[in-house]
């Protein structure tokens, strides 16, 4: 049995933040009820057609749901969802523009007064109240406003994450959040508002460079592909064209690093090079003696000295190559999903399971589950068909 299951989840989502967070919950067993415009759903669903014909975000987080189409600005649809969230649901959640959900009548306040042990996530850009509360928040001006920007890319011009690293996080929080206001109503038997805010959840993954820049210090500089702050913690050419990303954490790795790699072990008693902060200072300099050490060796020669010395090292793999990694094969961490265009791989869940997998169910068509889910709910067929001719669902 897992964990979630017996816990019902209607969400009205789109993008990316919410629909990662409910695409969890239903990893563990929820029942994750998807509300979509008919007609379109979810506008993750016209992002591309890469996986066969559907869209890349799409396939990675809305697995394993069910697709209720509503037009939830028609009264019958509003009567049929608040229908299925007193009858049915555990939690709420939903990301939709600023205020609209309270304007259908699904805030929190409105809920837990009629189902006092409901949990309602509610996740925006910037929060339920402040001055930014009614703007529009997308993953790229989340990480500009949050200074992520600011740290991420190259001297002369900042650089976003390729993935939508600010709606993953409040995803993130959203999920651990749902999770433990459920074990909360365990002990309490009610629910809770959980107010999730994208700028808040990628400032906090954002703190160390925050710190860093306390009382008004200087931030950590933009320094591409190498650490900020650690040095020598990067990519480095190979005597071969070939790149080899390494790290360095602590003294004996220096002294490691010097004597075994370098075959300069001179170099871990020069005061110039001393401490981590001075390596870091004078990462020009350590950068041209660390590549004119290479300059003979092929990558993989570079690889096993790196190995030799207990070195952090890894590949710089392109997408092609995580398809095909070793690890993940030897680890069987691939499994097969169903969508409506066939079979594709999906990555197994992080974690380890021994009681099973977790649960990595299809893809939904828009409204493939609408006529099953309002049966349920109580409605006849002739009712469903006048829903659907009218526009409803």
């Amino acid at each position: 049995m897992r964990p979630l299951e017996g816990i019902t989840v209607v969400t009205l989502e789109h993008a990316i933040a919410a629909p990662f967070a409910t695409r969890q919950l239903a990893d563990l067993g929820a029942r994750v009820i998807k509300v979509e415009r008919p007609g379109v759903g979810d506008f993750a669903r016209g992002y591309d057609e890469r996986v066969r014909g559907i869209a890349s975000h799409f396939v990675w987080i809305n697995r394993s749901k069910e697709s209720l189409t509503l037009d939830v600005k028609h009264p019958e649809a509003q009567k049929a969802l608040l229908k299925l969230i007193t009858e049915e649901a555990d939690v709420v959640v939903q990301n939709l523009a600023p205020g609209a959900a309270a304007r259908l009548g699904l805030s929190y306040e409105a809920l837990s007064a009629i189902k006092p042990e409901i949990i309602v996530c509610d996740i925006s850009g910037y929060g339920a109240d402040g001055p930014y509360r009614d703007k529009k928040a997308y993953d790229l001006l989340i990480q500009s406003e949050s200074g992520f920007l600011s740290v991420t890319g190259t001297e002369d011009e900042p650089c976003k994450t390729g993935p939508s690293i600010a709606d993953i996080s409040a995803g993130m929080y959203a999920y651990t959040n749902i999770l433990a206001a459920l074990m909360q109503r365990q002990k309490t038997g009610r629910g809770q508002h959980l107010d999730i805010s994208m700028l808040e959840s990628l400032v906090e993954w954002t703190t160390y460079p925050l710190y860093y820049a306390i009382d008004g210090a200087a931030p950590p500089p933009r320094t591409g592909a190498s650490h900020a702050t650690i040095y020598p913690y990067g990519p480095f050419p190979a005597g071969d064209g070939k790149t080899v990303m390494f790290g360095l954490q602590n003294e004996r790795e220096w002294t490691g690093f010097c004597a075994k790699v370098l075959l300069q072990p001179e170099l871990a008693r020069e005061e110039r090079f001393s401490t981590n902060s001075r390596r870091s200072a004078a990462r020009v300099e350590l950068r041209q003696i660390i590549v004119d050490a290479f300059a003979d060796l092929s990558a993989e020669q570079v690889v096993e000295r790196l190995d030799a010395a207990s070195i952090a090292n890894a590949q710089v793999n392109d997408m092609h190559a995580v398809w095909d990694h070793p690890q993940l094969k030897a680890r069987k961490r691939w499994r097969n999903i169903e969508t409506s265009v066939g079979t594709v791989p999906a990555l197994l869940p992080p974690g380890s399971w021994e009681e099973g997998d977790p649960r990595m169910d299809p893809v939904p068509a828009l409204g493939a589950h609408s006529a099953a889910i309002l049966a349920e709910l109580g409605y006849a067929a002739d009712q469903v068909a006048e829903l659907k001719s009218a526009g409803v669902i």
